[in-house]
């Protein structure tokens, strides 16, 4: 034999271990799976402006790159010249 307290307090004890569902403050999934979309575009963006920024970055060391070769070269063709106009 139970008390009605001891009754109602299962009953309550019981229920509070479902799960409710949480329609208040929480998203869908509906609208979630718009969110993950979003999420991924704004990564993309980010992916695709620093893309932009490292190939520019490339070519501007490959120009670096090609002036240091011309500078070389003059270098060489300079010492060349003054070794012929030394050995005279």
């Amino acid at each position: 034999m139970t008390t009605p307290e001891f009754d109602e307090w299962r009953v309550r004890r019981v229920n509070d271990n479902i799960p409710k569902s949480r329609h208040e403050g929480s998203q869908s999934i509906e609208e979630h799976l718009r969110v993950v979309p979003y999420e991924r575009e704004i990564l993309k963006q980010d992916f695709e402006r620093r893309n932009v920024e490292l190939e520019k970055q490339i070519e501007q060391m490959e120009e670096e790159k090609m002036n240091l070769r011309l500078d070389a070269n003059v270098q060489k063709l300079e010492a060349e010249r003054l070794r012929k106009w030394k050995a005279r």
